[in-house]
């Protein structure tokens, strides 16, 4: 089968290459998955470079989210016929004709979605619930300050937090993409954050600032955020796509009564796994109910992987990037 392999870990995405290599057998409790669509995350990237805390032996074919559909199953795997549409998630493998998954991993895909959208919304929404549900404990009708709002992980909390039923603020240093994330889940408020946010988000909330700060992009938005966050708010550490880790000194939280959380969904799920469980199944349930709708803003072929890692790179991305392994 044809793969996206990681051969050495190098900058600029050097190390990775479109190979043959052998399609993978099922082993017990195992399914096959001919891989119709998968989604493009920022671990993946940082993975190449050897920069994620998962760091996998070489060489290696990246892809945590993926849709397809039943091709092979293992022995003593009930519950899934051959055909049958799924979704599922694993830490690699998903950037190649099949991918082997456990059988509990999968999911069915939601009708409502195409195999493109059903690949994209796994991580992404599973990262924006258990931010938003489990750690933050958002009540409807709080104020949600979400930044990197048109990435994948943002725009997924900015659709999610409106289903909740929260009042969003999305986030972004373009206006171009907070036009498009208007058009797409219409949040309460958009703010470009250039020139500063602080300011603006007080008067958006009427002085109380954000109940909730979603924050993907660590750095000086993190630092700001600190500025504009109640009393009691919950400032929700997603991860550092600025490219700095920011420190908050303990006075600031102390006065101001907020509390600094770290969102790591997939390690919650390993620690909790009852709670992880039933983290995927809302997700899950919400998108086959239709009450959230990933947006893919690309669908490539596998031979175009480079063009899907660039857009996301680049922060070129509305939405989710998608690479199709098999057409």
């Amino acid at each position: 089968m044809r793969a996206l392999v990681v051969e050495d870990l190098a900058p600029d995405f050097a190390g990775c290459a479109v190979r043959e290599i052998e399609t993978p057998t099922p082993g017990p409790g195992q399914v096959r998955v001919r891989v119709r669509a998968a989604s493009v995350n920022f671990p993946d990237l940082l993975m190449t470079r050897g920069e994620y805390q998962f760091k996998p032996p070489l060489p290696f074919t990246p892809g945590l989210d993926i849709a397809g559909e039943v091709e092979s199953l293992g022995e003593g795997v009930a519950g899934w016929s051959l055909g049958d549409a799924v979704v599922g998630g694993a830490r690699l493998g998903g950037f190649a004709e099949y991918a082997v998954l456990p059988a509990e991993a999968l999911k069915p895909k939601p009708a409502r979605l195409s195999f493109a959208e059903a690949a994209a919304y796994g991580a992404a929404y599973l990262t924006a619930y258990v931010a938003l549900v489990r750690r933050a404990r958002l009540e409807p009708g709080e104020w949600v300050l979400v930044h990197g709002a048109a990435g994948g992980v943002g725009l997924a909390a900015v659709d999610l937090a409106k289903a909740l039923g929260a009042r969003v603020i999305a986030a972004s240093a373009s206006d171009e993409k907070l036009a498009q994330v208007q058009r797409l889940y219409a949040p309460d408020a958009v703010v470009n954050v250039t020139n500063g946010f602080r300011e603006r988000v007080k008067d958006i909330t009427g002085g109380h600032g954000a109940d909730v700060i979603y924050d993907p992009v660590g750095g000086d938005i993190f630092d700001e955020s600190t500025r504009c966050i109640a009393f009691d708010g919950r400032l929700l550490v997603i991860g550092f796509t600025s490219g700095r880790i920011p420190n908050v000194s303990v006075n600031m939280p102390l006065i101001k009564g907020f509390s600094v959380m770290g969102v790591r969904a997939g390690e919650y799920g390993r620690q909790f796994p009852e709670k992880g469980r039933e983290n995927a199944e809302a997700v899950w349930r919400m998108a086959n109910e239709g009450a959230i709708r990933p947006h893919v803003c690309a669908d490539l072929p596998l031979d175009r992987w480079r063009e899907a890692f660039d857009l996301l790179a680049e922060r070129k991305v509305v939405g989710k990037a998608v690479i199709r392994p098999n057409p």
